[in-house]
């Protein structure tokens, strides 16, 4: 018995994820789930170590929003020497950051012009759209690093999880619960209940993102295509990747479409009436990426005209979608709130990676998950 019991533990030990080793600890133990959180994610470190940043200095004084469960000591454990200040709000930050150098948490304009000098800028979601738009983000040398591909496991198996539920009527099945309907003829026939496996997935936006959902859809036993910005290069499990401009062309051949790119001048209002008129009448949609990536009149005609299935949506635009939409009550339309990134282990891969940005910042090394302000991810 004793021998079954420590086999079974040293099997699940290498499951274990680097958030589960994220909680706490700033030795040994934190440096290797810092390796394997990079590793398992693939987060990009700077060609550039901070230090030869133009107006870089040793920091003395640092604002921080905590997250849940986050401590101060955490940080200061890492940040030896510099004062850090805990804000709770843009305002409270306002007040705070004359004197600091850097701010954890939030992207603000007020915060800007009550310190111009501030140098580095930590946000803790993956989208930057919001912060892109503050002009003194882009006034001196400021640094910017996000939050990018932190919730992507967790995305993904939302994005997986909406494709499962349209793809089996679960939507339908579900709506019928609600009403305490026991009903087996639901309009679906049985070629509406589709099998993965063989099904041809369009992942839009093969970033931090899109090769989570297309891990995932591959391990299903689907064909995965995608598309991305700037190079063809892709993982194994992707039979084909193309550029930007294929993504209609791509469509035609999709029988779901995850969309996980990010909001960019490039890629506002790429899924339109074109694309959706390209795509198959027995296609699904689904968007985790940005709501603003869809133009939704096109996506509701869409639906109404059976030009598509169905649609999973965890992004809208405008978000919140206003009581009384369209898209609140239309058939086969699945609808989150903006809230396929939450996960209890997305949070602790967001602290550990906000913990060991601060400790690079402060000796000054490469930092992770910079963000390309002129390309806007």
């Amino acid at each position: 018995m004793f021998k079954f019991v420590l086999a079974a533990i040293l099997l699940v030990m290498p499951a274990l994820s680097p958030a589960d080793a994220a909680s706490g600890g700033h030795g040994e133990n934190s440096d290797t789930a810092v390796a394997q959180l990079i590793g398992e994610l693939g987060l990009r470190e700077s060609s550039t170590a901070v230090r030869d940043l133009p107006g870089w200095r040793p920091p003395v004084k640092i604002l921080v929003r905590l997250l849940p469960d986050d401590q101060l000591s955490d940080f200061q454990a890492v940040a030896p020497g510099v004062e850090l200040v805990a804000v709770e709000s843009v305002e409270d930050a306002a007040k705070n950051v004359p004197g600091a150098q850097a701010i954890l948490g939030y992207c603000s304009q007020q915060v800007f012009s009550a310190e111009p000098a501030l140098q580095w800028v930590q946000v803790y979601s993956a989208g930057v759209e919001r912060c892109l738009a503050n002009d003194g983000i882009r006034e001196g040398d400021k640094l910017l690093t996000n939050g990018q591909k932190i919730g992507s496991p967790a995305l993904a198996e939302h994005a997986v999880a909406m494709m499962m539920m349209l793809a089996r009527g679960l939507d339908v099945y579900h709506s019928n619960q609600l009403k305490g309907t026991w009903q087996r003829q639901t309009g679906l026939a049985r070629a509406d209940h589709v099998e993965l496996t063989g099904r041809t997935v369009l992942v839009a936006g093969l970033g931090g993102i899109g090769t989570q959902v297309a891990k995932r859809a591959h391990a299903l036993g689907m064909r995965v295509i995608a598309t991305r910005g700037s190079r063809r290069e892709g993982p194994d499990y992707v039979a084909y990747v193309g550029l930007a401009d294929e993504l209609n062309q791509l469509a035609e051949q999709a029988d779901f479409v995850i969309n996980t790119v990010p909001l960019t001048d490039k890629t506002r209002g790429i899924f339109n009436k074109t694309f959706f008129d390209a795509m198959k009448s027995e296609a699904f949609f689904i968007s985790v990426g940005r709501g603003a990536s869809t133009v939704t009149d096109d996506l509701v005609n869409a639906l109404e005209e059976g030009s598509i299935a169905g649609a999973g949506l965890d992004v809208t635009d405008p978000e919140p979608l206003p009581e009384g939409h369209p898209l609140w009550s239309m058939p086969r339309v699945i609808i989150s709130p903006h809230t396929a990134g939450r996960s209890g282990r997305s949070l602790q891969r967001l602290s550990l990676l906000v913990r060991e940005n601060l400790r690079r910042y402060v000796a000054g090394e490469p930092m992770l998950s910079v963000v390309n302000i002129e390309r806007g991810y």
